[in-house]
């Protein structure tokens, strides 16, 4: 059950494979790239998808030569390698690779149609909006949605009254928050016309209102 149907000297074989594998990974992340050191992209991501694949049958069969294992390390090396020189030269194919931003928050009002487009729910973003300290939306200027995934977050200089992003369910914090005479619309942020003659939001066609908080 322990040792397989292998013979015990494929274990002194298996430290071998494990450090010339090792030594043929450092190599190819080195020529990858310093990009692969920090939060990967999808092209490095696949790259590094595939080096897993790559080195996960020559250590563990020992039918496998170490030779694929080398071709397939360098096809991925110089296919990265060709994606990031075009990449750097046109932004189309850098998009294409990569994928593009998309501006979630404008001037404290959510953006329903990049939401649509990321497929990105309400509570994920307000949840990476409370990791960063934010309580409603009128604290944000800005908030990017990156090609990688992550958030970046533009903070306003002059806050003003907008949709809290507290969980309905945290009445207390709610109850804490000072409350604006400010009329805000419930799903996306945007401020009621001043004369109230539409009961429908403009920008993301919701009909529930609800005070904004400071």
């Amino acid at each position: 059950m322990f040792l397989g149907e292998v013979p015990p000297s494929f274990f002194i074989e298996v430290v071998i494979r494990t450090f010339f594998i090792f030594m043929i990974l450092i190599v190819a992340m080195r020529l990858l790239g310093r990009r692969m050191a920090g939060q990967l992209s999808r092209m490095e991501m696949m790259a590094l998808f595939s080096l897993a694949a790559a080195i996960g049958i020559p250590l563990q069969s020992p039918d496998r030569g170490l030779l694929p294992a080398v071709v397939i390390v360098l096809v991925i090396v110089l296919i990265g390698s060709i994606m990031a020189l075009l990449s750097s030269k046109n932004q189309n194919i850098e998009k294409m690779a990569n994928g593009d931003y998309a501006i979630l928050v404008e001037d404290g009002v959510l953006n329903w149609e990049k939401m649509k487009e990321t497929r990105l729910t309400v509570e994920r973003l307000f949840a990476a909006l409370r990791n960063e300290s934010i309580y409603h939306l009128g604290e944000v200027k800005r908030l990017y949605f990156e090609a990688s995934g992550s958030f970046t977050l533009i903070k306003e200089e002059n806050p003003k009254a907008g949709l809290t992003v507290i969980p309905a369910f945290d009445k207390a914090f709610l109850d804490l928050q000072k409350q604006s005479d400010k009329i805000v619309c419930r799903s996306c942020g945007k401020y009621q016309d001043e004369n109230g003659s539409s009961n429908t939001c403009c920008n993301c066609g919701d009909n529930s209102w609800l005070p904004a908080v400071e």
